[in-house]
């Protein structure tokens, strides 16, 4: 094994250890857990959420006591994009969250969808956040259709139903998943990865993070940071602009400033396969944009093929499948509760990403 795929798998897995710290932070929340959250960041780690500035651990507190008791909430983070130097690194990545607010009138279904600029550090073996600065990009302010105590839906009445703190089944079921797995704890790996497999996994990771930019580049209107995506002989079939990758980074990018108030790509579900210096692969796509005073989001696959040339992966090809689509009157808000978010995502470099990125 060379010294630079040694180097490469380091960074896998110290991507991998901050992958889970920012899931712990997820869960943490959503389970109004203050332990769990508190245990995602290092003692001495700092926020910057806007409402508040401060130490960690106060913000922990702060959100885990708000949490309880209150309908529960559900934040998906995806996105993850990581650059790891040393013991250091950064991320960003994006969150989408559904929150349940009271209303004199009736309860509003939130949903808010942002990103978070983190800084982490690896101490003793362990992957924590050391800073956390959050970006609101859009949210939604809906009536609610139907009671958080109640079954949405018949088969809700057969289904585990999320709560916080001891009293989420999650909890339990995880126990119960540790508990069947426990007897491989101690098993010894069989054999050392193979120079093929360990190529597919530092592949697979590079095909991720050409998707993670993609988001970027679109949502930032960044022509420059497109194009460097894509092969000079690739295509591209979005609906909105069909062309090579190289004017499809110009022309979408122009089309979603001019068009546009506010964009956001969630990408999840992300599946490569590889083959030698070619792969293709599949990603699941959730686009929020704002638009003649319409809210409009769309469900839909990213189909993608892949090449590597002197080293580098880039696109061959991207193709958009769209699978839904939902267009309701804009109920964006940036007072009330949303006031105090004061760092907001714009497009261009102005954007905070980019000083911190740097």
């Amino acid at each position: 094994m060379t010294a630079a795929t040694e180097s490469g798998l380091r960074e896998l897995v110290a991507k991998h250890a901050i992958e889970n710290a920012l899931a712990v932070h997820s869960r943490g929340v959503d389970r109004a857990d203050y332990n769990l959250l508190a245990s995602a960041y290092h003692d001495d780690a700092t926020v910057d959420y806007g409402f508040f500035v401060g130490p960690a651990r106060r913000l922990a507190e702060i959100l885990a006591g708000a949490q309880k008791g209150q309908p529960v909430t559900m934040h998906r983070t995806s996105n993850m994009w990581i650059a790891v130097d040393g013991d250091e690194a950064r991320s960003e990545s994006y969150v989408v969250a559904a929150i349940e607010q009271a209303n004199p009138a009736g309860a509003i279904r939130c949903m808010v969808g942002g990103r978070y600029l983190d800084s982490h550090a690896c101490r003793d073996g362990a992957w924590r956040l050391t800073h956390r600065q959050y970006v609101m990009d859009w949210n939604t302010n809906r009536p609610s259709t139907s009671n958080w105590l109640e079954p949405a839906v018949a088969l809700g009445q057969f289904l585990p139903r999320g709560g916080q703190g001891a009293v989420d089944p999650g909890r339990a079921l995880l126990t119960a998943a540790y508990t069947a797995v426990n007897h491989l704890g101690g098993r010894a790996v069989s054999a050392k990865p193979r120079d093929a497999e360990v190529d597919a996994v530092l592949s697979k990771q590079a095909l991720h993070e050409l998707c993670m930019a993609y988001a970027r580049g679109v949502d930032r209107t960044d022509p420059a940071l497109l194009a460097s995506l894509f092969h000079e002989d690739s295509s591209v079939i979005s609906g909105v602009i069909n062309a090579s990758g190289p004017q499809f980074a110009r022309e979408i990018t122009e089309f979603v400033r001019g068009n546009l108030e506010r964009c956001f790509h969630s990408v999840a579900n992300t599946w490569f396969e590889i083959e030698g210096d070619g792969a293709v692969g599949e990603s699941y796509v959730i686009a929020m944009a704002t638009a003649g005073g319409n809210d409009v989001m769309t469900g839909g696959r990213y189909i993608d093929a892949f090449e590597r040339r002197n080293g580098k992966w880039k696109f061959k090809s991207r193709s958009f499948v769209i699978d839904w689509t939902s267009t309701q009157p804009t109920s964006y808000e940036s007072g009330g509760m949303y006031a105090a978010l004061t760092t907001r995502g714009s497009f261009g470099t102005d954007d905070p990403v980019y000083a911190f990125w740097k």
